[in-house]
């Protein structure tokens, strides 16, 4: 492994799997979110099996863990050593006439998503660690003997979604993953060698994927805040 990561190529290979493993989960989030809008019951019930089914949380959930911090920590080195070895032709040519700004500015709407996905699992994450294995609540339930109660998900996200500030980080953080997955997603086909008859169908796909999802997720923000209970 190594290896493969001390390369230029290995490196951007180990970079494009890491970020289609996390377009995968960005996916399946999406999927369990848009629940909430449509229906709570359906909501709180796939959060429940997430949340407390073994395999998810012992086996997956670390694996996504270390899928996050690999994928940031590599594309911080692959940053750095790319700006390393422009700093010679920067002098020569026009870095803005041979790219886009998406791609010149992964570094940064990648360092802002790091910073919301921290607040993310602060909110979500760790609270919900807390509930389960520091309050002992592995039910998720609010009232295991209430048949009226239901669980507990669907009730929290609301209130998360309550503060005008915290919609608006959100708003600004799926914008920002927007414009990360714009260039991310091709970038991620190209560098496991996907360039085919294929690449024009990707291309169309990657467009819908890196709009559409990052706007679904501020439709279910501004959804909750604006039909909750405040």
């Amino acid at each position: 492994m190594s290896g493969i990561l001390n390369s230029s190529i290995g490196r951007k290979f180990a970079m494009a799997l890491s970020a289609l493993f996390l377009m995968v989960f960005i996916l399946q989030h999406f999927a369990i979110n848009i629940l909430s809008v449509f229906s709570p019951e359906a909501f709180n019930e796939a959060s429940h099996f997430m949340g407390t089914f073994w395999a998810v949380q012992y086996l997956l959930q670390p694996v996504l863990i270390l899928g996050v911090i690999f994928h940031f920590v590599m594309g911080f080195v692959l940053e750095i050593k790319n700006n390393n070895a422009r700093k010679v032709s920067y002098a020569k040519n026009n870095g803005s006439a041979n790219s886009t700004w998406m791609s010149r500015n992964m570094i940064w709407s990648g360092g802002f998503i790091l910073v919301f996905i921290v607040i993310h699992m602060i909110d979500f994450w760790v609270h919900e660690m807390n509930v389960k294995y520091v309050a002992g609540d592995m039910t998720g339930l609010i009232d295991p003997t209430d048949p009226n109660s239901g669980f507990r998900y669907y009730e929290e996200l609301v209130v998360k979604f309550e503060p005008i500030w915290r919609v608006a980080l959100y708003c600004v953080g799926f914008v920002f993953l927007s414009l990360h997955l714009l260039h991310g997603f091709g970038s991620a086909f190209q560098s496991i060698g996907a360039n085919n008859k294929y690449t024009k169908a990707l291309k169309g796909v990657s467009k819908v994927y890196s709009i559409g999802i990052p706007a679904g997720f501020i439709f279910i923000a501004l959804f909750h805040h604006f039909t909750g209970t405040h």
